[in-house]
């Protein structure tokens, strides 16, 4: 393929080449990111394999703290890898990027759990966590930055939306996969080994995508500065000591890509989160839901960054952050609504108390899963809210001991972390469902998506998914426009992996958190919204629009 020429014809049909170096981008890309949901989407079971040791709460919070753990890193690997990306250049970055990450997925695979090697297996799991955290940190830099310089004026948006497109084609590749091979298996054998295949087969999906990637040339653009000798020396200093570019940096994550990271974790992994986990619908149905409403809107990544073009990158991106912000609460409700209908029934109608000396009730927020709860209130709380029900906490007399009311009935309260059993069969005889309730969402195999219940719940996952192309589409393009060619992949790759990998990344534990410590199920909910607040007025008022920036200086 040879080095294409960028062109500002607009009226202009993509290319042979310019299809060419999409495809490659984005295969690339898809690959990277399927890696990376593989673990969360199977957080559940990795956690009962290396972190058997704990309790099952434990274990989820420490399963999903790992999953974060990945993206923790992600902006030290925007540092790294775009500080290479802008010497040497974006196309050999982003091979290294993705052997990286390959390499760490398929060892996930092969890695014996905790039964057999002990606390070696759980740390083990989180240094390839961590390496797959720096390598996508580098990956989407370099990715968005080689097509958007390839792309002619008037049309980044639209060629840079199909990158867009990658993570949560991404996501549904890896659902799709854990779901073949767990009809195909069964849930038993699934959940012993099974779930090691998705992970394996990383491994073909590595190779071809590095064969297709040795094919790209060098970003025109890239080559021509560096042919002039105009590239930089040393792109962290410029990209971050100096002030002016500084504040672009800070403004495109407050303003732009913080509230876009909330808005998109919400309406896909908090959702699929809050399904499974709060719910309690089963991960097959809930995995399907999710599956089917990715299948429905990651067309909509494409028609939001075209719209870009037209009208601005900011209006669509604000206006996806406010709107999710002003809908979040109606939409997780008529979710519950639909996917559980008697514990939406119980949560309004069923009245629980945990009355306790107030000396002896502490604080439950516990998003980093590191606190052991041991007075009698704290875990009556925190079985409460593992059970999904809720509660309000009474202060009694000093010196009290630890009551559950439930409908005014006194409900003595048995000191356990993990069950109770006069609690659950008292709010289970008030109106909460039992596991496996009928009324609980359930699908019987992947097209069972024309049933009422089915289609609402997908419906509304559609409405999530249809905000987070909104706030997704149109964000690579505006970030590299920010930037100057020759500090482009660092400083476009910091704040995103910030807003994505932290703000992001770290939401499905933190509103857990909250959830938890509340015992309302919805207050999770809070963190999304205030962010994505946050950036629209920010947003509005400071970030400017970039749909018309020349990039090729």
């Amino acid at each position: 393929m040879s080095t294409m020429t960028v062109t500002s014809d607009k009226a202009k049909g993509m290319t042979k080449d310019e299809r060419f170096v999409i495809f490659a981008s984005s295969l690339g890309t898809v690959f990277e990111w399927y890696d990376f949901y593989l673990y969360g989407s199977l957080a559940g079971i990795i956690g009962a394999q290396f972190f058997s040791e704990y309790p099952p709460a434990t274990r989820d919070i420490f399963a999903l703290l790992a999953f974060a753990a990945g993206f923790l890193v992600r902006p030290f690997g925007a540092i790294v890898f775009g500080r290479v990306g802008d010497i040497v250049g974006r196309k050999y970055t982003f091979l290294v990027t993705i052997l990286i990450m390959g390499l760490s997925t398929f060892i996930v695979g092969l890695l014996p759990n905790a039964a057999t090697i002990g606390i070696a297996a759980p740390i083990i799991l989180i240094i390839l966590r961590l390496l797959q955290g720096l390598a996508l940190g580098g990956e989407y830099g370099g990715a968005a930055t080689y097509v958007a310089e390839h792309s002619p004026h008037g049309k980044r948006g639209y060629y840079t939306s199909f990158i867009q497109t990658t993570a949560t084609l991404g996501l549904f590749l890896s659902l799709l996969v854990i779901l073949f091979t767990r009809t195909a298996l069964g849930e038993p054998a699934f959940a012993a080994w099974g779930w090691r295949i998705p992970f394996l087969l990383s491994v073909v999906l590595l190779g071809v995508s590095v064969v297709i990637r040795l094919k790209l040339n060098e970003s025109p653009v890239f080559q021509k500065m560096k042919d002039e000798g105009k590239g930089s020396k040393a792109p962290l200093t410029e990209a971050f000591a100096n002030w002016s570019n500084a504040k672009i940096v800070i403004l495109a994550l407050i303003g732009g890509v913080m509230g876009q990271g909330v808005v998109w974790y919400t309406g896909q992994f908090y959702a699929l989160f809050f399904l499974q986990s709060i719910l309690k619908v089963d991960g097959y149905t809930a995995n399907l839901l999710i599956a089917w409403s990715l299948l429905f809107g990651t067309g909509f990544f494409i028609v939001f960054g075209a719209l870009s073009d037209k009208i601005g990158r900011k209006p669509i991106i604000l206006a996806g952050c406010l709107i999710a912000a002003l809908t979040f609460f109606p939409i997780f409700k008529m979710i519950t609504s639909n996917a559980n209908p008697a514990l939406e029934k119980a949560i309004e109608s069923v009245k629980v108390e945990v009355v306790a000396d107030p000396k002896g009730c502490g604080d439950l927020f516990n998003p980093v899963g590191t606190r052991v709860f041991s007075a009698p209130c704290d875990t009556a709380r925190a079985y409460l809210s593992q059970s999904s029900v809720k509660y309000s906490t009474a202060y009694g007399a000093a010196g009290s001991g630890v009551k559950v009311v439930v409908n005014g009935k006194d409900i003595a309260y048995t000191d356990a972390k993990t069950s109770n059993p006069a609690v659950l069969a008292a709010v289970q005889a008030a109106g909460y469902p039992k596991a496996g309730d009928a009324q609980i969402v359930k699908m019987s195999n992947p097209i069972d998506i024309f049933r009422p219940q089915v289609a609402a719940i997908i419906g509304l996952l559609f409405v999530l998914v249809l905000f987070v192309t909104m706030v997704y589409g149109p964000i690579a393009a505006m970030l590299v426009e920010l930037f100057p060619t020759k500090i482009r992949y660092t400083s476009m790759s910091l704040p995103y992996h910030i807003g994505n990998g932290w703000f992001g990344g770290l939401l499905p534990a933190t509103s857990f958190a909250i959830v938890a410590s509340t015992g309302d199920i919805y207050a999770g909910l809070w963190y999304p919204i205030i962010f994505a607040s946050i950036t629209a007025v920010v947003g509005f008022f400071f970030l400017p629009e970039t749909k018309d920036v020349d990039i090729t200086k």
